[in-house]
């Protein structure tokens, strides 16, 4: 575990003049007390003290010079007569200060070696701190200093959380299990700077464990990432607009569709309505008739009014909205906005659609969008086949994943002349078109959609047999086998 390199100058200054006290007093005890014990064992406690503030030169010299009291001072007493039990004594004292010389040298070597890789971590510009298993924080490099604000004597020994008022992407709980089972993890989290900013970091965690394999300190390495999750958001906003823009176009040439699907309902409407005056006035009225008339008049002007909502959800512009959504009956919408381009283009359509409903979490409207376009680049890629019959195949179905869990299968085929291998690779590129009034963009758009979602699309094609999109969405969470 890294502590932090250096004693506080305010207790170093007062541990010279004790040293030198203490080797004094140890002296005259030793010299002039009248006590028969190893008096001079107690120059360990000036060497011990010694090794905070001396270098490994100075340590040796005070070793030296505690070994010479030690001497003198049996001289002193015993110059007369070398009692065994004296010289014992001595000897014992003698031993003490060389042994405890030897393990201050080790320990100010290990000392010197733990600064060096201190020194090493302030060079990095990432912000690395470590903290113990209480979140009280014991070391706080240089790169974190610079990015939060906090010097190292004012971080050290308070609690991470609190001092950064950190927010986490999931529960602190669940991440604190993750690390005690993989002593690692990673994440995004927002931290507050000591001038009061916010600053969004990924932040790496390492798990220290001691010999018995108990945590003993977490070591956190952050990266500022704030501006890149800036651009992110911009880049989300602009392809957000970009989105808006082809909607608008793809209803634009949807138009006769458009048209047609909202005056069939009111030409229902007129009619009904006619039958029922006929019915009215007959000499004797048939209310039945009339009843049925008006029913079906209800019926058609709230499919007209169906037709319009749809279209309204379509051309409004609004941020992702992410709800259970029946991927079958979200099939039906889009149907009734491209069934006037099938049967302008002479297309058959041949519709398979898993008998269960197909839940999935997402935005209705961007999800239509997503399918429309895949719908009306199959009708287009077919405008060039005249030797057989033209077909669109939409299906839906249910497939497992790996790691076990359903996802929801959308495919959409045509029967055209199919996607040179070459250019398949380039489909959902940006700007990338095999039309020559094409944008390029309908494509990328879709796949941008559909991985916003957690899924992905897929082309597949035979040259001269059609090709097939294939949109993979999870399930709904509370769906899942």
């Amino acid at each position: 575990m890294f502590t932090q390199p250096s004693l506080p100058k305010s207790s170093l200054q007062f541990y010279p003049a004790i040293a030198l006290l203490g080797a004094a007093a140890i002296f005259l005890i030793d010299t002039f007390a009248p006590f028969n014990i190893a008096i001079a064992v107690m120059y360990v406690a000036v060497i011990m003290i010694s090794a905070n503030f001396l270098s490994r030169e100075g340590l040796l010299a005070i070793s030296a010079i505690c070994i010479f009291l030690t001497v003198s001072s049996f001289f002193i007493v015993h110059s007369d007569d070398f009692e065994s039990g004296a010289m014992v004594r001595c000897l014992i004292s003698l031993s003490a200060i060389l042994v405890t010389t030897f393990l201050a040298l080790k320990n100010n070597q290990a000392t010197l070696n733990l600064r060096d890789q201190a020194a090493l971590l302030d060079l990095t510009h990432d912000a690395i701190y470590v903290r113990d298993t209480r979140d009280v924080i014991a070391y706080w490099n240089a790169g974190a200093e610079e990015l939060y604000g906090w010097t190292r004597g004012e971080a050290i020994g308070r609690p991470a959380i609190e001092l950064l008022k950190s927010r986490f992407p999931m529960p602190l709980k669940d991440i604190t299990k993750e690390l005690a089972a993989a002593d690692r993890w990673q994440g995004e989290i927002t931290h507050v700077k000591r001038n009061g900013t916010e600053v969004i970091v990924a932040s790496r965690w390492s798990q220290q464990r001691d010999d018995n394999g108990r945590p003993i300190a977490t070591m956190v390495t952050n990266n500022d990432i704030t501006e890149q999750k800036h651009a992110e958001d911009a880049l989300h906003k602009a392809q957000a607009e970009l989105a808006h823009v082809t909607r608008l176009t793809t209803l634009g040439e949807l138009t006769a569709s458009i048209a047609h699907e909202v005056n069939q309902p009111l030409a229902a409407v007129v009619t009904n309505g006619e039958a029922a005056l006929r019915w009215l006035q007959r000499d004797v009225p048939d209310l039945k008739e009339v009843q049925d008339s008006l029913e079906r008049m209800i019926t058609n002007g709230r499919r007209a009014s169906d037709v319009i909502a749809r279209l309204r959800a379509l051309t409004r512009k609004t941020d992702l909205i992410r709800a259970p959504v029946d991927v079958n009956e979200l099939l039906d919408d889009v149907l009734l906005l491209v069934d006037r381009e099938l049967a302008a283009k002479n297309v058959a359509l041949n519709l398979s659609l898993a008998k269960a409903p197909l839940p999935v979490l997402g935005d209705r409207v961007q999800l239509q969008q997503a399918i429309i376009n895949l719908a009306v680049n199959a009708v287009q890629a077919m405008m060039t086949v005249v030797d057989r019959p033209r077909e669109l195949r939409i299906s839906t179905r249910v497939q497992p994943s790996d790691p076990p869990e359903r996802t929801v299968v959308v495919e959409v085929t045509d029967n055209g002349p199919g996607i040179d291998p070459a250019a398949i690779n380039k489909l959902f590129t940006a700007f990338y078109t095999t039309k020559s009034e094409g944008m390029g963009m309908g494509l990328s758009i879709c796949r941008s959609i559909v991985e916003s979602h957690g899924g992905k699309i897929i082309a597949s094609s035979e040259v001269g047999e059609g090709a097939t999109f294939s949109v993979h969405l999870p399930m709904k969470e509370e769906e899942k086998a």
